[in-house]
């Protein structure tokens, strides 16, 4: 939860190129991060994996108006409506993207590459059929927004109650790096998205963190196996709404175009 996933990536990037809001090549740079390549494998008319660019020209050509967010876990298909076979792969990965307007997702497979002290993830995006239905469990921005507040005040306790908060080293170098991403701002979303969405992007980032330290940091006051159980117990409902909330902000942008505020 650190870190935007792919998914977010594509689909906040390419719902800006469909709208005409960026151009493919800064879409595409936006996409890739700091991966090596992006390619997209099994698109309908392609025998061969081809590049982003080319893959979301063609996907526009199918029909597809909008790209949505899965970040299923679990017990918790987060986004997804289906078939099973799409589902599995999505939960293996732990997240896809969703068409809208097409029947299609896409589910990224990452690979290593490289020599030591210079690998780099090349990602392969596999495009498989959908249910067209309403992804599951995903609620409104201002929803979320609600349920991202008390998550804050629950995982603070949580932290609190386990020492976990001023822990050592670890925690503050997380606590940095997350300082350090929120002080980049509207990048972690692209052009053509409310502020709400931003607003709650961060928020759930800052969540994501916060249960980060709590189940990565030893150090705290949680050290027997009962106490780890409690703390588990605890934050999985902190996490599950901090997912839901990405989710929401990812999608919100699809959502607002189908209720014709744009």
């Amino acid at each position: 939860m650190l870190s935007e996933p792919r998914s977010g990536r594509l689909a906040a990037w390419g719902n800006a190129l469909l709208a005409g809001l960026v151009s493919p090549d800064d879409a595409v740079l936006a996409v890739v991060g700091g991966d090596a390549v992006h390619r997209v494998e099994g698109l309908p008319g392609e025998s061969a994996p081809v590049g982003l660019t080319l893959a979301l020209g063609r996907l526009r050509t199918l029909g597809v108006t909008g790209l949505r967010v899965a970040l299923p876990a679990p017990g918790h298909p987060l986004g997804l409506s289906g078939p099973p076979e799409f589902n599995a792969r999505a939960l293996e990965a732990e997240e896809a993207v969703v068409c809208h307007g097409a029947a299609f997702g896409l589910v990224p497979e990452v690979y290593e590459a490289g020599s030591e002290g210079d690998v780099h993830a090349e990602v392969v995006w596999h495009v498989l059929p959908v249910r067209e239905a309403p992804p599951a469990d995903v609620p409104s921005l201002g929803e979320a927004e609600r349920e991202l507040a008390e998550a804050l005040r629950e995982a603070t306790e949580v932290l609190s109650k386990l020492d976990v908060a001023g822990s050592g080293p670890v925690a503050e170098a997380a606590i940095d790096a997350y300082r350090a991403r929120a002080e980049r701002g509207r990048e972690v979303l692209a052009p053509g998205y409310p502020s709400r969405a931003v607003r709650v992007l961060e928020l759930a980032q800052r969540v994501g963190l916060l249960v980060s330290l709590a189940y990565g940091n030893g150090h705290g006051g949680a050290v027997s196996a009962s106490e780890m159980a409690a703390r588990g117990a605890a934050l999985r409902p902190v996490e599950r709404t901090a997912r839901r909330a990405q989710v929401a902000a990812y999608n919100s942008f699809v959502e607002e175009r189908e209720r014709g505020v744009r």
